[in-house]
């Protein structure tokens, strides 16, 4: 599957859940994330622009691969995740399989809201200021709903994970695609 999606930093997390709300979205998520990634000693997935991760979102766990694939006009991965039973036992099997964890453990609050199959989750990181990604099957949607929402186009950005935690000064070792 492919995923598409930008970031819309600097938000005003109440403004837009109002804007979100009258525009239909339904809530469809809320709570703690955390997630690390997974590469092998020589990085072999992140020269290929790809990454492991293992997340658990609530009480569900996921692993997912990534990898990059454009990042003009938007963050286009090639995804494949599947739900796991066991965040910790699924962090021995990684790690038993030769990979290490490339990134520490990430944590974010997280509000995910739906509008048909598009996704807008608002992301609450430490020291980073609110911040929402619109994933949408096409770029035109995802274009329609910044505009819907009245956001500043100079605020939507293509960003890895990785850049956006760069721009708000937060050092990242390990090469998020």
């Amino acid at each position: 599957m492919q995923e598409m999606e930008v970031k819309v930093i600097d938000i005003n997390k109440e403004e837009i859940i109002k804007k979100l709300l009258e525009l239909g979205a339904e809530k469809v998520f809320e709570g703690d994330i955390q997630a690390s990634s997974y590469d092998f000693e020589d990085n072999r997935l992140a020269k290929d622009h790809a990454f492991i991760r293992l997340r658990k979102k609530g009480d569900k766990t996921f692993l997912t691969y990534k990898k990059k694939i454009n990042q003009d006009y938007a963050k286009v991965m090639q995804e494949l995740e599947t739900e796991v039973k066991d965040f910790d036992e699924m962090q021995k099997i990684l790690l038993a399989a030769g990979l290490k964890a490339a990134k520490d453990l990430d944590r974010k609050k997280r509000t995910s809201f739906q509008i048909d199959n598009i996704l807008f989750e608002i992301d609450e990181h430490e020291n980073v200021p609110a911040y929402m990604e619109i994933e949408a099957p096409t770029l035109d949607l995802i274009n329609e709903y910044v505009e819907k929402l009245g956001l500043d186009k100079e605020k939507v950005k293509t960003w890895t994970g990785k850049e956006l935690l760069e721009h708000y000064g937060i050092k990242v070792d390990f090469m998020r695609v």
